[in-house]
Parts: C-alpha cells; sequence; structure tokens
C-alpha cells in the first residue's frame, strides 16, 4: 500500500485569466509560488518520502518548493501527469471553451479526452506506487505529486465512477487530494480544498 497525495500546481498568469494552458508551459506568477508554500506546510503535518512532478514547468516549480520546505529531493519527473492535451481548446479562454464545445466531457479537434487523461495518469500513479513499495516494502511510503487540475480531475472523476467532483467545483491551486494505492486499486480518502 501506498499513500499518493496529489497537488494541484500553485496559479499562473494563465489561471488568474481563465486562459486554458494545458501543454502550454507556463510558470508560476507570485501568488502561485505563494499556493505553493501553502501546500508545503499543509504536507508539513506529516510524514512523506518522495515527491514526484508533471514535466510542465509550473507543477515542477511547485514540487521544488514543497520538497525544499520537506528536506526531501524530487524522485521523478512523470511525463504521464503532465496536463490535459486542449487541442483546439489550448490557450482559450474557459467561458469561451465552455460556450465553444459544451462542456469539459466535450470532444474537441486534438484534444485528450477526461478518459484517456484518467487512463494514463493512473497508470503513472500505479507506477509511482510500484515504485515506492520497491524502495519501502514493508513500510508503505507517503508520496506526494504534484500535478494540473484537469489530471487530478480526471483521476477522481476514474475512481468516485464519475460522482467527483460535483458539476462546478474548482479544485483550486495548490488543493491537495489524498488517495491510498495497491495492486489494482486506486481510492479517494480526501480532497480539499475546492471551491
Amino acid at each position: 500500500m501506498t499513500h499518493l497525495t496529489l497537488v494541484r500546481h500553485g496559479q499562473t498568469d494563465w489561471n488568474l485569466a481563465k486562459r486554458i494552458q494545458g501543454s502550454t508551459d507556463i510558470p508560476l506568477n507570485e501568488t502561485g509560488r505563494e499556493d505553493a508554500r501553502w501546500a508545503a506546510e499543509k504536507l508539513a503535518a506529516t510524514e512523506h518520502h518522495a515527491v514526484y512532478t508533471s514535466p510542465l514547468l509550473r507543477a515542477k516549480e511547485t514540487a521544488e518548493i514543497i520538497a525544499d520546505r520537506l528536506g526531501l529531493e524530487i524522485a521523478g519527473v512523470v511525463p504521464d501527469i503532465r496536463e490535459r492535451e486542449f487541442g483546439d481548446g489550448e490557450g482559450m479562454l474557459v467561458p469561451d471553451y465552455i460556450r465553444t464545445y459544451g462542456d469539459w466531457h466535450a470532444e474537441v479537434p486534438g484534444a485528450e479526452s477526461l478518459h484517456e487523461v484518467g487512463e494514463r495518469a493512473i497508470a503513472a500513479l500505479h507506477a509511482i506506487a510500484r515504485e515506492a513499495r520497491r524502495r519501502s516494502t514493508p513500510r508503505a511510503e507517503s508520496v506526494i505529486v504534484v500535478a494540473h487540475g484537469g489530471v487530478i480531475r480526471a483521476v477522481i472523476d476514474h475512481v468516485s465512477g464519475g460522482t467527483l467532483p460535483r458539476e462546478g467545483e474548482v479544485l483550486q491551486n495548490g488543493s491537495v487530494h489524498r488517495f491510498v494505492a495497491a495492486p489494482g486499486y486506486l481510492r479517494l480518502l480526501e480532497e480539499s480544498p475546492v471551491l
């Protein structure tokens, strides 16, 4: 068994503008660095053993801030926990995207579906958990994974059978979502905060 804590990266200027980033590599802004420090303080209340991150700059910088605060190294950069590819929706303002395509489950030219994102992200999380088990058996590790709103949303959607997150809930930058992973098993334990 491995405890996985998924953290959404801190705010970027595109988050502030409500612009879809997807794979566009936007850095954190100063509020985003504060989001990362806030998450690090929340995470410091419990023991963690490793930090993994998406390859995108906003996640890597968040992971570095967290790892530094917790006295940990970045154990790995994991391409399959990168943000969702939004295809023609990339760079659009969220209200324009919703007006054009309807919702986050819509088919968008060149974009990954939420289901595809969930499948690749969950496979990556299981690979991280296997690596943690190899490192620490019989002791269970607690691992932090810094990812993206679309990825975390897709994972939660998948493991909850489509019941979470609730319609209209926004996963806040710096939010923390705790899961437990075992071979063939991933369960949401806690999510906080959502707006």
